[in-house]
């Protein structure tokens, strides 16, 4: 950074013409990206966006596993209602262990 000070011109230099952000992009990305329960988030249109930071999963560490989870933890609770979307969780093996949150719930 130094060297690009002194060969540029102070009043014309920019920021971007003495830091490469590749290296620091890629350090962030491999940061964030390294646990299980943190992933790049869905910028399709708002309201993907929307859904994705209201989601809400049981797997991971300290949390369940696919293979252990039953029919029990998969199903929905009375105490749900208000609060965890029935209707709103993957199909598959995530099923009931991936849910979002109801509208109006508050965390």
């Amino acid at each position: 950074v130094k060297e690009r000070l002194s060969l540029g011109d102070l009043d014309t230099l920019m920021p971007q013409d003495m830091i490469n952000a590749k290296p620091i992009s890629a350090a962030v990305k491999e940061f964030f990206g390294s646990s299980q329960l943190s992933q790049f988030m869905d910028q399709n249109n708002p309201l993907s966006e929307i859904t994705h930071k209201r989601r809400i999963s049981a797997l991971g560490p300290g949390g369940l596993t696919r293979e252990r989870a039953g029919f029990e933890v998969r199903d929905v609770h009375p105490t749900h209602y208000g609060r965890v979307c029935p209707i709103e969780t993957p199909e598959g093996p995530n099923i009931g262990l991936i849910n979002s949150l109801s509208v109006y719930a508050q965390t």
